[in-house]
């Protein structure tokens, strides 16, 4: 007699968690705010300077601590990193190279 599956039907399976429900003390504390105070104080310190180049400066400062974090909480596994970030596999080894992240 075969063996028996169990399986989750699609109406019963979670949905990815995004983020977005995080609560501290009882209040949301989503990424997003957390970006927007760190870039509200950015143009603040600017001291009427005009800003250059402000995405790739952002993009800088965010991939870095993602990969290193993600990474450490996978404790190196690349295929599960991979997958929390949303992207291939070839290109977390290549942004990790290019980060000089050890794998």
């Amino acid at each position: 007699m075969a063996a028996r599956r169990k399986h989750r039907s699609a109406r019963h399976a979670s949905p990815p968690f995004d983020g977005r429900d995080i609560k501290v003390n009882g209040k949301g504390v989503p990424l997003r705010s957390h970006a927007e105070e760190a870039l509200h104080s950015y143009f603040q310190t600017l001291n009427g300077h005009r800003p250059a180049r402000l995405y790739e400066l952002v993009m800088r400062e965010v991939e870095e601590p993602l990969f290193k974090v993600v990474m450490g909480h996978v404790a190196g596994n690349q295929s599960r990193a991979a997958d929390i970030l949303g992207i291939n596999r070839g290109t977390l080894r290549k942004k990790l190279k290019e980060l000089g992240i050890s794998e």
